[in-house]
């Protein structure tokens, strides 16, 4: 029995190396009803072509967010999210449904009521605006609870001319410095990268965020860069959900 459960793991390992190769993270934006939303969604492939969807949805700009899980069929891309509150959903009742089709990079279909009433209608697309032309030079002073940050950038016609961003986070008081990056292409934003470290430039509409991923390496070790909503009057905020 031993010997038959181990040949059963060795041979269920390269499938399942597989599917944590391919598993991809996707941001989409789009309307939900008449307000703008962020959608952000984890797919983990199926042997039989399906996947299986975690991930949540902020309203912005009131950055109300819930959370999602459900799949995503082969055929079609018919998909079924059911919403919470928690991102822990498993055995909780959901507070809607969100029912469509995702498929050639757009996310559309209805939102449900826990009875079934059809709640509003929804649609994303994971295109985002083009930023070739986007300018702007900002500079804010942000701080909540023990985080505080400082963030500074010039970019005109697309192009990065400086960005300074800084955090520290009491009471141990460590920080987090970029400075110096190098701006490389993407398509519907702007990304400027020093290592691994990447901070990337979205149009969301009313806002621009502004986002850092695997930058440890220029923070102390409690340290982090929380994102930021830069209106289009210059003003700042953090990018904190709250949930509702």
């Amino acid at each position: 029995m031993k010997r038959l459960i181990a040949a059963l793991l060795a041979a269920a390992a390269p499938a399942l190396a597989l599917a944590q190769d391919t598993a991809q993270t996707r941001e989409l934006l789009g309307q939900l009803g008449g307000r703008a939303a962020l959608m952000r969604l984890y797919a983990m492939p199926r042997a039989d072509g399906s996947a299986r969807l975690t991930g949540e949805y902020l309203i912005l700009p009131t950055l109300q967010q819930r959370y999602l899980e459900g799949e995503r069929s082969k055929q079609l891309g018919v998909t079924f999210l059911k919403e919470g509150n928690s991102p822990i959903l498993y055995g909780r009742p959901a507070s809607a449904t969100l029912q469509g089709t995702w498929s050639g990079g757009v996310f559309k279909g209805m939102r449900f009521a826990p009875g079934g009433q059809e709640r509003e209608r929804f649609e994303f697309s994971e295109k985002f605006p083009d930023m070739g032309g986007y300018g702007a030079e900002v500079r804010c002073e942000l701080a909540e609870g023990r985080y505080a940050s400082s963030l500074e950038y010039a970019v005109a016609q697309g192009r990065l001319k400086r960005l300074d961003w800084r955090s520290r986070v009491a009471p141990g008081g460590h920080t987090c410095l970029l400075t110096n990056l190098e701006q490389q292409p993407l398509a519907g934003g702007l990304r400027f990268v020093a290592g691994s470290c990447r901070v990337t430039l979205r149009d969301l509409g009313e806002y621009v965020r502004v986002s850092a991923e695997n930058c440890s390496e220029f923070c102390g070790s409690q340290a982090y860069l929380e994102p930021v909503l830069v209106a289009r009057n210059g003003a700042c905020q953090l990018l904190r959900p709250q949930q509702r």
